[in-house]
């Protein structure tokens, strides 16, 4: 693995709508603005049922919401840039309106897409191409000094899944977070969120490999961890289970990942979630109460 050159950077992130204090872990919730996201109960069906969503999510304790527009599950294609954008930017404006205080994350890979997620309100962005299917969204996360998700990713959404292979996956993905954070900081960007992107170009045993090495990553680079695990392949396979059976499952990986240093979870079940950072929590601190 890569010397570590890394200062200790900050847990408190910036953002238009408020300080994000990640020294204790905190929940995104996922808000799917598609038609064909992985977790069909993850998508929302209209105005009523988005603000609905978002409102419970908030109430359940999520401090983050992750607004997708287009699906990056195995197998799926992009959509064009326009739909990309109505879906995301409707959204926006809605939950904006509703909700002026949360902290609201775009999940796209494109500058256009970003731009204008950014004039209508988003506060982070959530890029799982590591700015490599479209470089300019970087001058948009350094122009506005927005928190850049850097997720790895082998291959595409596409094409990831077919038969993913790596020397070490643990020392892959950490030669990978240490030159893109070189040329993320080159392009101005101080605030990085890193992703190890389970799910996206690994099998099942680089997941838990890469699980079992946040810790290492976080010691390394300093960074925040976001982890997306939530009712992937990952929790469904070894249990032999559906998406749809996959929340305790998903919560015991989520327990993992905490134990081992993430600040983010990403979820679609934000008060099991939050539940669990708080057990965790507790467990860490109990000397000291």
């Amino acid at each position: 693995m890569p010397k570590n050159t890394q200062t200790n950077h900050t847990m408190q992130l910036r953002t238009s709508h408020g300080v994000l204090d990640l020294t204790k872990p905190v929940v995104m919730g996922i808000l799917n603005l598609t038609t064909d996201s992985f977790y069909p109960e993850s998508r929302v069906k209209d105005d009523n049922h988005l603000i609905q969503v978002t409102a419970s999510m908030i109430e359940q304790g999520a401090v983050i919401l992750d607004l997708g527009g287009m699906s990056t599950r195995p197998g799926s294609e992009p959509v064009d840039e326009s739909t990309e954008m109505n879906r995301l930017l409707y959204a926006l404006n809605i939950i904006r309106n509703a909700f002026p205080h949360i902290i609201l994350s775009v999940d796209t890979w494109r500058k256009a897409v970003a731009e204008q997620a950014v004039l209508a309100g988003a506060d982070i962005i959530n890029d799982i191409s590591a700015a490599q299917f479209d470089s300019g969204i970087l001058e948009v996360a350094a122009a506005h000094n927005l928190p850049y998700v850097l997720m790895h990713m082998q291959g595409t959404p596409a094409n990831m899944q077919h038969k993913p292979t790596y020397q070490d996956v643990v020392a892959d993905v950490a030669d990978f977070f240490s030159m893109q954070i070189e040329r993320l900081r080159h392009a101005g960007i101080e605030q990085i969120i890193l992703d190890p992107g389970f799910g996206f170009g690994k099998t099942t045993a680089h997941n838990y490999q890469l699980l079992h090495a946040l810790s290492i990553y976080r010691s390394q680079f300093h960074y925040p961890i976001l982890a997306g695990i939530s009712r992937k392949k990952m929790v469904q396979n070894p249990t032999n289970i559906n998406v749809d059976e996959a929340m305790h499952a998903t919560t015991a990986a989520q327990t993992l990942a905490v134990l081992n240093g993430v600040s983010i979870l990403r979820v679609h079940d934000v008060k099991p979630a939050v539940d669990l950072i708080n057990i965790v929590d507790f467990y860490k601190n109990v000397n000291d109460l």
